[in-house]
C-alpha cells in the first residue's frame, strides 16, 4: 500500500494503540508523529494500516466543553480574573492547540517554541517578561530501557528547566510548575519542584494534558485549595499520567460584576 507525508496510521505491531501522522518517508521507513498522543515513532510502511474512524479520537472542542460544564462560574453577580499561564512547549503544532484551548476558556495565556534542550537556558526570561502565576514545560519525551538501564528522552532537559525556573521563583505557591510528556520521569520532575508532572506509570499522555491541568488551575479560587484527584481526573489517562501536590488555585473572584 503506498503511504503520503499526512496521511494518518496506526502500526499493526502496537494493536492499533496509537494515531499517527506522517511526517517522512525515507527507504521504506515511516517517520510519525502522534495526532493527540505527544511521542515520536518510526516504522516500516509494511506495518502500518490508515487509521480507522474509530481509532480516531474526539475533537479539543469536546475537552474545552467538558471543562466548562465541570467548572461552572456564577457570572450573574461575580466576576472572575483568571491565573495567567506560560506555557513553553517543544512542538509548534501541540502548541498551537494549547493556545487555542487557553482562548476558548477565556484564559490569558502565553505560548512560546522552544526546544525541549533549550528551555532550561531560556526559561528565567520569559518568566521576567511574562510574569506568569502557572508555568507549563511541555513537548516531547521517551522512556528507553536498554541493558537494564533506564534513560529517558528529554526528562533531564524538564528537570534543568525546573530547577531554573525555582532559581526565579521558589515558592511552589506563588509559581506553579506543570511539566512533562510522554513517559517522562515523574518522581524526579515533582522532586526538582513541579506541581504537576508527568508520567507516573511512564504512559503517553495527550497533548492537551498540559493545558487541562494548567487551566482547571488558574480557573480555581485562589483561597482555597485545588481537588486534586478531580482535576487529575480531566487528564487523558488520570493518575496513570499525570500526578501533582495540593496547591491553592490561582483565580480571583469579585464583585460586583
Amino acid at each position: 500500500m503506498l503511504f503520503n507525508i499526512g496521511d494518518l496510521v496506526t502500526r499493526k505491531s502496537h494493536n492499533n494503540d496509537v494515531v499517527f501522522e506522517i511526517v517522512r518517508i525515507e527507504d521504506r521507513i515511516a517517520y510519525l508523529k502522534g495526532k493527540d498522543i505527544r511521542l515520536y515513532a518510526d516504522s516500516e510502511v509494511e506495518d502500518l494500516v490508515i487509521a480507522s474512524s474509530e481509532n480516531i479520537e474526539e475533537n479539543d472542542g469536546d475537552s474545552i466543553t467538558r471543562m466548562k460544564e465541570e467548572i461552572m462560574l456564577d457570572r450573574s453577580e461575580y466576576f472572575y480574573l483568571p491565573g495567567k499561564i506560560l506555557h513553553i512547549d517543544g512542538d509548534d503544532e501541540y502548541l498551537e492547540r494549547c493556545m487555542k484551548f487557553y482562548k476558548d476558556l477565556k484564559i490569558m495565556a502565553y505560548g512560546v517554541k522552544i526546544k525541549e534542550q533549550d528551555i532550561a537556558y531560556e526559561v528565567e526570561n520569559y518568566l521576567t517578561k511574562f510574569k506568569p502565576n502557572i508555568l507549563v514545560i511541555t513537548g516531547h519525551d521517551a522512556m528507553y530501557n536498554r541493558d537494564d538501564k533506564v534513560t529517558y528522552k528529554n526528562s533531564d532537559n524538564f528537570i534543568r528547566a525546573i530547577q531554573e525556573a525555582r532559581k526565579y521563583e521558589e515558592n511552589q505557591e506563588r509559581l506553579i510548575i506543570v511539566a512533562g510528556a510522554c513517559q517522562s520521569n515523574y518522581e524526579e520532575l515533582i522532586k526538582n519542584g513541579a506541581n504537576f508532572a508527568s508520567s507516573p506509570k511512564r504512559v503517553n499522555i495527550h497533548a492537551l494534558d498540559p493545558a487541562i491541568i494548567a487551566s482547571s488551575i488558574a480557573l480555581s479560587d485562589r483561597s482555597s485549595p485545588i481537588n486534586l484527584i478531580d482535576i487529575i481526573e480531566r487528564t487523558k489517562y488520570k493518575e496513570e499520567g499525570v500526578g501533582g501536590i495540593i496547591t491553592n488555585g490561582t483565580m480571583y473572584k469579585g464583585y460586583p460584576r
